[in-house]
């Protein structure tokens, strides 16, 4: 799919706030995908701009494609936006959140119940009877008798028996015959893994085994060489135990390959981040946080236990201004409003919240202080602990553009970071819709297309593979 230039000014500047308040709930029927890969959870701090979803793709998460403007494009299909800390207009907000409770005419703030019913805590206090509050950062409590957050899925690959029911007989002998006998036929292996699915490549690897009683991922790995060799077998692993491998590479050895890490576990949902520990456990028989904790020490490793600890606000959740600005308020009082940083509260609370409230703070920081969260907490941090908070808030306020910029650093500077290039698109390229959107950002930022790009930075089959799995 092609996507337009973008016009009228594109896309605003990186890291800086929207230009308008917290934007609405798009409408009925288009929320956006959820979980990895996927763009921020509706409500408050939805970005916009983003290319349309194919209705022929599969979709990531099994909700509605939106149907939105492409990236950068001035014209978007929701409402007028308003002033943040306005009253929505009359007649919005008719349609719950995904997995939210019904609800008629909005009163008082959004997210707030209605009056006279659960008033508001003036106090950290819970009154008295009421179920113990979790500490600042944490997940805050359901009022009573409220339906909880639909949790997110599994993207596809992450669950145990998730296949595509289609014919891949054709496909098998295809590749079976490519790497039969003298020579390999690359252009085959491409066209067929290049723009493969995670649930078709199941399917696939399962029919290959049946017809041919060989394992496709180590025929390919016999028959090709170098950097067109990680690109294929890294297809093959699928997108789990690309994971989970990933996650060894990182972590095995002398030193913490940083980079792999965040790349892998930040931003994830409860459900891939689960799906990540149990597969790590099953693949070497010890778990993902002792080798983890192993490897990193002090504030950094306690930083990483809350991202494993698989407790983020589900995509679902809705996003309250009153808890908005409780948070912004406090990740102010505990970094530029004193002297010496209140590291672990940062951490508590953007490792739990979802894309969503962590782009609706963003935003209501800018408003409040006049100075983007993100530059904050590059100030106040430092090393791997700034990296990865920085990288939180990126994956809540446009994963898109964080996956374009991260792509450009694989190539920018002499030499091309191929093992790092190839791990990111293939962890991107999964996920086609967020793949679209990152093209898109591509082009708003560096004025040219990701295909040329990788072009003058690759060659031969390697060059053409990376290339299918832009598409």
């Amino acid at each position: 799919m092609a996507y337009p230039p973008p016009q009228g000014g594109g896309y605003p500047q990186y890291g800086g706030p929207p230009p308008q308040g917290y934007p609405q709930h798009p409408p009925p029927g288009q929320y956006p995908p959820q979980g990895y890969g996927g763009a921020p959870a509706p409500g408050y701090g939805q970005p916009q701009g983003y290319p349309p979803h194919s209705p022929q793709t599969p979709q990531q998460h099994g909700y509605p494609p939106p149907q939105q403007q492409p990236y950068g494009a001035p014209h978007s299909p929701y409402p007028p936006q308003q002033p943040y800390g306005a009253p929505p207009p009359q007649g919005q907000y008719q349609q719950p959140p995904y997995g939210g409770p019904p609800h008629g005419p909005p009163q008082g703030q959004y997210g707030a119940p209605p009056p006279g019913q659960y008033p508001p805590q003036q106090s950290h206090q819970p009154p008295y009877g009421g179920p113990p509050q979790a500490p600042y950062g944490h997940a805050p409590p359901q009022p009573y008798g409220a339906p909880l957050a639909m949790p997110t899925p599994p993207s596809p690959g992450y669950a145990v028996g998730q296949r595509a029911h289609y014919d891949a007989s054709l496909q098998a002998d295809e590749l079976r015959k490519a790497m039969k006998g003298f020579g390999t036929d690359e252009a085959v292996l491409i066209r067929i893994l290049g723009h493969i699915s995670p649930l078709e490549l199941v399917t696939l690897k399962e029919t290959y085994q049946q017809r041919h009683h060989r394992n496709l991922e180590a025929d390919v790995n016999s028959e090709t060489k170098f950097n067109f060799n990680l690109a294929l077998t890294s297809i093959l692993k699928g997108p789990l135990h690309h994971d989970v491998w990933s996650l060894n590479k990182a972590l095995k050895g002398a030193g913490t390959k940083e980079e792999l890490l965040d790349d892998v576990l930040i931003g994830r949902s409860n459900a891939d981040m689960n799906a990540i520990k149990q597969a790590y456990h099953q693949t070497f028989r010890r778990s993902l946080e002792s080798d983890v904790r192993s490897d990193l020490s002090a504030k950094t490793e306690r930083m990483y236990m809350m991202i494993l600890a698989a407790t983020r606000q589900e995509d679902s959740a809705p996003v309250p201004r009153q808890s908005v600005d409780a948070d912004v308020a406090e990740l102010h009082r505990a970094t530029e409003a004193k002297t010496g940083t209140e590291q672990l509260t940062v951490c508590s609370i953007l490792t739990n919240r979802s894309d969503g409230q962590i782009r609706a703070i963003a935003i209501a920081y800018k408003e409040r202080y006049q100075r983007s969260l993100e530059s904050v907490l590059k100030s106040e941090f430092s090393g791997h602990m700034e990296e990865a908070l920085v990288r939180m808030v990126q994956c809540g306020t446009d994963r898109a553009m964080m996956g374009a910029v991260a792509l450009e650093d694989t190539m920018k500077g002499p030499g091309t970071k191929d093992e790092m290039l190839i791990n990111r698109l293939v962890r991107i390229h999964w996920d086609r819709d967020l793949m679209g959107q990152v093209k898109g950002a591509y082009r708003a930022k560096y004025k040219r297309e990701l295909v040329s790009r990788i072009k003058g930075e690759t060659s031969g089959d390697y060059e053409r593979v990376l290339v299918a799995m832009v598409g």
